[in-house]
């Protein structure tokens, strides 16, 4: 049967539930998210019990036949979950869900939830049985040119929707982390009214999420605040967060600014890179005049004392991170 996307699941329910389910894919908040909407539907036709099998180790699968053979003493009809994180069910597993795809049992809706799953395991006999009786959901990834479709369309969801340089951020901040991506949206949905957000409102957002943000550490530097950058370095150690992520900001925007005067060099113009540099909001138009300021020589030199604060991360040499990040921060953003 052909598998249906999370966005077709939706008004497939609406037309009426399917005995038997296969959801398989690693990605976790789709799977998740499909799980969701078929126990919601089931819900609203009476299948009010439900019952989960996590299959690991030494399973008995026994206990998958008392399961769809058993009746509730509370309700006539359940929602029985078979989920398998490891996608081998051995042997007598393999016999078990072959079993359960020849006969479904009647009155309830069983959901076999399975992990990405290799090739050859889906040509599998079990695997096979399964999605010819089953309806298939398949939870893929989603890649970086789908993403701002499906940001998009969660946004659009609540009312809202990004400005193309706020999508742009948003896509390459959550890249990779549907969840994180999902956790922004939802946010978003509460700090704003309905309507176009712009960069400014995104930064915002991020502000809100961390007195002292990273992101705004960087601007803060580039923009030659020197006063600013400290505050925020010594907010940043009050909080007891990890040097770690202030370091990364350090390198990934002193590496920018020595790929950004690379490029010049060459005599490209600073708008065709904007998406290889990465160079979202206001970092855009700081980048060009914070190379001019600080030269190619001391930046050189800013990355390989990033470096050597690493070392003093990891305990490798002696010495304070947070302060040597604190003299690397004034550095670059002297204007003298």
């Amino acid at each position: 049967m052909p598998s249906l996307s999370l966005e077709a699941l939706t008004p497939a329910l609406a037309q009426g539930l399917r005995p038997l389910y296969l959801i398989h894919g690693e990605e976790a908040l789709l799977s998740l998210e499909a799980c969701d909407a078929i126990r919601e539907a089931a819900r609203a036709k009476g299948y009010l019990d439900r019952e989960v099998l996590t299959i690991e180790g030494n399973f008995d699968w026994s206990r998958l036949t008392d399961a769809l053979t058993s009746v509730s003493l509370f309700a006539t009809q359940k929602v029985l979950e078979v989920r398998i994180p490891g996608g081998k069910p051995g042997t007598e597993g393999a016999e078990a869900l072959s079993r359960l795809a020849a006969t479904p049992p009647e009155d309830t809706i069983t959901l076999v939830v399975l992990p990405r799953m290799e090739r050859a395991q889906q040509q599998s006999k079990w695997f096979q049985a399964l999605e010819g009786k089953a309806q298939v959901i398949h939870a893929a990834p989603v890649g970086r040119n789908e993403l701002p479709g499906w940001i998009g369309r969660r946004l659009k969801a609540q009312g809202q929707s990004l400005a193309p340089d706020a999508m742009a951020f948003f896509v390459d901040r959550v890249e990779g982390n549907l969840l994180a991506a999902r956790q922004e949206i939802d946010k978003l949905a509460l700090l704003y009214p309905k309507g176009v957000l712009d960069m400014a409102a995104l930064s915002d957002a991020v502000a809100n999420v961390a007195r002292f943000d990273v992101f705004h550490l960087s601007e803060a530097w580039l923009a030659g605040e020197e006063a600013r950058v400290l505050r925020m370095l010594e907010g940043l150690e009050a909080e007891g967060e990890s040097p770690v992520l202030a370091l990364w900001s350090f390198t990934e925007d002193v590496r920018m600014l020595i790929r950004l005067g690379r490029a010049l060099e060459e005599g490209r113009q600073i708008r065709d890179l904007v998406r290889d540099l990465k160079l979202w909001g206001a970092r855009q138009k700081l980048a060009e005049p914070a190379l001019r300021r600080i030269g190619g020589r001391i930046l050189r030199e800013a990355l390989a004392e990033c470096a050597r604060i690493d070392r003093l991360i990891k305990g490798v040499e002696q010495g304070d991170a947070w302060q040597a990040m604190r003299v690397l921060a004034l550095r670059l953003a002297a204007r003298n």
